[in-house]
């Protein structure tokens, strides 16, 4: 950790040093300790520190950035000249109207000692846990478990200063007898002691015994139960492909010319909330905007996006504390998604289900074949079962999956009343926190066997 102080001072250093209309740094700095574990042994372990100052100047209308990895006064002044030589070859940004200006921002607890001071022999106590189970049942535990303490800093030429400490724990577990027979659990948290490393355990074991014996099932279209899991996994490419203003202004989002539409069923709630400590909260952006609550779907009816400065000038909105480090393109992309809860259980899900399948999971989904109709292609993994009269009949094979997510999300049965946090790709600023799901109908256009 360098600490806010310091932190600060390195960053108004190189702003002082770019000569430009206006110009703003970001400072990320994290380490990251991780073990990975397979066939019941762990087999690596990692520490790694990385630290990036990027610097962004407005020169004319022109932007550059620049990034170092160093923090000395040589590298602050050299990143600082490349990113004013990069503004004055770069074209003019069209429609940038300014960066932000300082507001308010909440303070959060998001720095935890026990996340910090969770050490390489504490994760190897818990992953002995999980390898001991797993050998008792004639099974091989795999996964990882994670742990990150960091800070980010933002500051701008008029007047934002912004500093946030963050820690960040994670486990993955497979519980498996061979590669497609396999139950998953996993779980996330700024503070550790919140992960329940037995309930994870325990789920991850019970899913594999279900998973023995896999039959294959023909393609077509069936009642779904989606687990939190499975359901963030596509709310993933939901939020990536919908929820920012670029996609907007492209015309490319599927809430494109469908803002106060009903495009969902009603009982779906969608909305971004970094302070929102149940999930991973930043109270910033890397603007350092305070992040602000945006609904994206009300009851099934499409609300808005979210802003950045830049596209947030050229829609004639406020920043909503969304922005990206300045060398990304995508946009403004929200990190702290929430689905609202239901009031059915998983149980009552399956319970009531007279055909269906359950789905723990999925992986390897592409949501870029046609992004106006929000539509997705993906595996299932890790534990995919028939429900027959209300009970899990047998492990089914892996399936494919294509479907029209606008379509799937109107047929709403039934949602949880219980919500959980689940990592996303980004997951040291924020997660997707959500519950399970019973759509009436899901497209499944090929299986594994």
């Amino acid at each position: 950790m360098i600490g806010q102080n310091r932190t600060l001072d390195i960053l108004e250093k190189a702003i002082a040093q770019c000569e430009a209309d206006q110009a703003d740094c970001v400072l990320i700095n994290f380490e990251q300790s991780l073990s990975r574990f397979a066939n019941n042994f762990i087999h690596q372990n990692v520490n790694q520190n990385n630290t990036k100052l990027l610097v962004r100047v407005v020169r004319s209308g022109r932007i550059g950035v620049a990034t170092t990895n160093r923090l000395d006064a040589q590298a602050l002044k050299s990143t600082c000249r490349r990113a004013i030589k990069i503004a004055d070859v770069s074209p003019k940004k069209v429609g940038f109207k300014s960066l932000p200006r300082p507001k308010s921002i909440p303070e959060i607890k998001t720095y935890f000692d026990a996340t910090a001071g969770f050490n390489a022999q504490m994760r190897a106590e818990v992953i002995k846990k999980f390898c001991d189970r797993a050998k008792k049942h004639g099974m091989t535990a795999s996964g990882s478990t994670s742990i990150y303490e960091g800070e980010i800093a933002v500051a701008n030429s008029l007047g934002i200063r912004a500093y946030q400490p963050l820690t960040l724990a994670s486990v993955a577990l497979i519980m498996g007898y061979t590669q497609n027979e396999s139950g998953y659990a996993s779980g996330i948290s700024r503070n550790v002691e919140d992960i329940d490393f037995d309930a994870i355990l325990d789920v991850a074991t019970e899913k594999c015994k279900l998973a023995k014996n896999p039959k294959p099932l023909k393609a077509g279209k069936y009642r779904v139960i989606l687990e939190p899991e499975a359901f963030a996994n596509l709310l993933e490419w939901l939020n990536y492909i919908g929820f920012g203003a670029k996609g907007l202004m492209e015309k490319t989002s599927f809430l494109t010319d469908r803002i106060g539409k009903k495009i969902f069923h009603r009982s779906i709630t969608i909305y971004d909330d970094g302070r929102d400590t149940s999930g991973v909260a930043i109270p910033f952006d890397f603007e350092g905007v305070p992040k602000k609550k945006v609904v994206f779907v009300e009851d099934g009816v499409a609300k808005g996006v979210v802003y950045d400065s830049y596209y947030g000038g050229l829609f004639k909105r406020k920043s909503t504390g969304h922005a990206l480090t300045p060398d990304e393109t995508h946009g403004p992309l929200p990190f702290n998604v929430f689905v609202a809860a239901g009031n059915k259980s998983l149980d009552e899900m399956i319970e009531t289900c007279d055909r269906g399948i359950l789905i723990t999971r999925f992986h390897y989904i592409n949501g870029y074949l046609d992004t106006r109709n929000a539509l997705l292609t993906g595996m299932t993994r890790d534990g995919t079962y028939l429900v027959e009269d209300g009970k899990i009949k047998h492990a089914l094979k892996n399936l494919r999956f294509t479907q029209n997510m606008l379509k799937a999300l109107s047929k709403v049965e039934m949602l949880g009343s219980k919500q959980k946090t689940i990592a996303s790709w980004w997951e040291e600023v924020g997660a997707t926190r959500c519950p399970a799901m019973r759509l009436r109908e899901f497209n499944f256009t090929g299986s594994t066997g």
